[in-house]
């Protein structure tokens, strides 16, 4: 299921492309909305335990989720 999330400290395209090049490998194609604020990021999440696994790896880039 696409499932979209609101992040803090994605600042701008680089912060995106760390994110994507991180993450797209095991999570599939993620969107991110820079025009939002938060910024927005799509991502397809297949059950409970990828989307925690999803939430923790983008904390650990330095991204947190703060709503869904």
């Amino acid at each position: 299921m696409k499932k979209l999330y609101r992040a803090n400290n994605i600042a701008c395209g680089s912060c995106s492309n760390l994110i994507k090049a991180s993450l797209e490998e095991e999570f599939g194609e993620i969107t991110i909305d820079l025009s939002k604020e938060p910024r927005e990021v799509s991502v397809e999440i297949k059950d409970e335990k990828q989307e925690i696994k999803f939430k923790e790896e983008m904390k650990e880039l330095g991204f947190e989720i703060i709503e869904e």
